[in-house]
């Protein structure tokens, strides 16, 4: 007996839902948890090959809002849901901090010293409590100029040309930076989007923050946000860094830590 069209959508739904979950016919589960998520995706790419409506229920924005519900995948705004859903999943899925060693806990490995002015960057115990974090060390400067950047090659972190060109998904920085309390300070940040011969197309570089001498010491954080950026970014370049603005020997300048870059969803 011919099923309907709905029938049939159906019915293959059930059977995506029952293969995703690693479910056999009969029941039994046979999916291991450490193969469970490539299988997962490489069932739902089978799937859309196999006939049109198939493909229509797999590229369903119900079926991809489902998903992230399933796994925990949520917008900040609940009332503001993704207008691409898809999109929404696989970015967040891939979200992660691209610098290295942000926190100071392997020394400056992963980091380029630019500027080493006074008597040099060094890290330092943290005592004083970043909101919602915990961390343990900072990065310090000296009483001249004292500079650090990373470069990241997007390619080798998973992020094509084709897919940043395409989709020119939002890139996020974040930056804690604090002052010593007895000692004024300076603190400047650089992060740049760059092209393949590492040219600039989009640059953010506020105005150097200044704390004068008999502060609270309290962090504060930098961020921003690139959006449409255009074609051709392929790599990032972050630089910060600072000094003391009262010259004394040491390690008196302004502290920095928690750095981070961040490929991820637009929050609509």
């Amino acid at each position: 007996m011919r099923r309907s069209r709905r029938a049939r959508v159906t019915y293959k739904a059930n059977i995506i839902s029952k293969t995703k979950m690693g479910q056999s016919e009969s029941g039994q589960f046979h999916v291991a948890s450490r193969d469970f998520k490539p299988r997962s995706d490489s069932v739902v790419r089978v799937c859309r090959l196999v006939c049109h409506e198939w493909k229509e229920l797999v590229d369903s924005a119900s079926h991809w809002r489902e998903r992230c519900r399933r796994e925990g995948i949520q917008p900040q705004d609940v009332s503001r849901p993704p207008v691409n859903w898809r999109q929404f999943y696989f970015l967040t899925k891939k979200r992660r901090n691209l610098l290295k060693n942000p926190r100071a806990e392997e020394e400056f490995s992963g980091w380029k010293i630019v500027q080493n002015g006074g008597d040099c960057w060094t890290v330092e115990d943290n005592s004083v409590e970043i909101p919602h974090f915990t961390v343990a060390k900072y990065f310090v400067t000296s009483y001249w100029l004292c500079m650090k950047q990373q470069l990241i090659d997007l390619k080798k972190e998973g992020y094509s040309a084709a897919f940043m060109d395409q989709l020119q998904p939002h890139i996020k920085i974040s930056d804690w930076y604090a002052p010593r309390c007895d000692c004024g300070s300076m603190y400047q940040i650089c992060v740049e989007l760059l092209d393949q011969k590492k040219k600039p197309i989009n640059t953010f570089e506020p105005e150097p923050v200044f704390f004068p001498q008999w502060n609270d010491q309290q962090w504060c954080e930098m961020t921003h946000v690139f959006k449409d950026y255009g074609p051709g970014v392929r790599f990032i370049r972050f630089t910060h860094g600072g000094k003391d603005t009262q010259f004394w020997a040491g390690w008196y300048g302004i502290r920095v830590t928690n750095s981070s870059v961040e490929i991820c969803a637009a929050e609509e």
